[in-house]
């Protein structure tokens, strides 16, 4: 029989928001209080549905122990055998849900996501197709209902992204969006190729939570801030005022740089967010890596051989090389149709996370069963 981890941390949490619930002043904090009654809810739904795969488990058990036992009646042996199937999956139902059910939510997957594009390797090639994966992703998010706020964007000579940096705000915005930080490459025959040979170029997605001011202490000593005019398209107030903002972040060297708005305030604000959502973004990763010394960079070199996804236009194919998904839609795809990628995506998360739980080696699902 499969075990399961051990419910008892979880039935000391219970314990202990039920007694914060008992106390009288608990719901002088509205927000709070709606927190831990959320969290105490979902944990004696966790703790009911142990409790009745254990009293499955137990039928079956004694089901199959009944099958082999030679003084058994035979009417009892027929009737045990007629019910193991469906004692066994309901069993295997419950194990799921409870196992499910263990997994720690991430905090900041209700957050709204600071994204940002950058052309890798390929020239313009590069920095259009930057223009077009933000192009994917608003029309997604405009589908989700969800807005999107420019932040901070460099133009190419031809008319793409060399970088665009914008937040997208609405529901579970970086829970959808996560997984699609990494190397994006493209393949197909740029506009300026004149022999039709196909060309290989990538752009960087790296994929923020927003930030809030109590997530993360930033020194306002271990900031260098300058100030500078705004030069290219924007129009004249843009270009006569030192509206510019850059910050650099010494103790890390992070550097935000930020000139869409004609406010030097409104810069400054949308720049702090941006250099926010970094250090909070880094922080996570430095805590992950304590548990996953093997997880991979988030957006590595930018190098071509570094890719998470592929988007082969001559075939019609975009290939998720993670899970090994292949999907031959791709301009429905750049259309930003990109629903069922997303939830293969998170499919094969909470396998990975399941994995972890049962101690088992984790392999990513194939194409073929990630379609439901």
């Amino acid at each position: 029989m499969d075990e399961l981890p051990d419910i008892e941390p979880f039935q000391r949490r219970h314990d202990e928001l039920g007694a914060q619930m008992a106390d009288p002043s608990f719901y002088s904090n509205p927000r709070r209080a709606a927190d831990v009654t959320r969290e105490h809810q979902k944990l004696s739904q966790l703790i009911a549905d142990h409790a009745a795969f254990q009293r499955v488990d137990r039928e079956v058990g004694e089901a199959l122990a009944l099958g082999k036992d030679p003084t058994a009646d035979a009417d009892l042996k027929e009737l045990a055998a007629a019910e193991l199937p469906e004692l066994q999956q309901r069993r295997e139902e419950l194990r799921k849900t409870v196992l499910l059910a263990m997994i720690p939510p991430d905090p900041t997957d209700s957050r709204d996501t600071v994204m940002e594009i950058r052309a890798g390797t390929g020239g313009d090639e590069a920095s259009l197709f930057a223009a077009e994966l933000f192009r994917m992703y608003s029309k997604y998010a405009d589908g989700c209902g969800w807005k999107i706020q420019p932040m901070s964007s460099s133009l190419s000579e031809r008319g793409g992204f060399k970088e665009v940096i914008f937040l997208i705000t609405g529901v579970d915005v970086y829970k959808q969006l996560k997984f699609e930080s990494g190397v994006h490459r493209v393949q197909r025959v740029p506009v300026t190729e004149a022999n039709g040979r196909i060309h290989t170029s990538t752009v960087t997605v790296a994929v923020l939570p927003e930030a809030e001011e109590v997530d993360v202490h930033i020194d306002p000593q271990d900031l260098e801030i300058t100030v500078s005019r705004a030069s290219g398209p924007g129009g004249q107030g843009v270009n006569t005022t030192d509206s510019a903002v850059q910050i650099v972040h010494k103790p890390t060297g992070l550097i935000v740089s930020c000139a869409d708005e004609r406010s030097q305030l409104k810069n400054k604000a949308k720049a702090m967010t941006v250099l926010r959502s970094r250090l909070l973004k880094r922080r996570e990763e430095e805590e992950r890596a304590k548990y996953a010394a093997t997880r991979r960079s988030q957006i590595g070199s930018g190098d071509r051989s570094e890719r998470i996804r592929t988007y082969n236009f001559p075939q019609n194919r975009m290939t998720d090389h993670r899970i090994g998904l292949t999907l031959y839609s791709l301009p429905q795809v750049m259309e930003g149709d990109i629903q069922t990628l997303i939830n293969a995506l998170q499919k094969a998360d909470y396998e990975e996370k399941l994995a972890a739980l049962t101690g088992q080696a984790f392999a990513p699902a194939r194409a073929a069963d990630l379609d439901d």
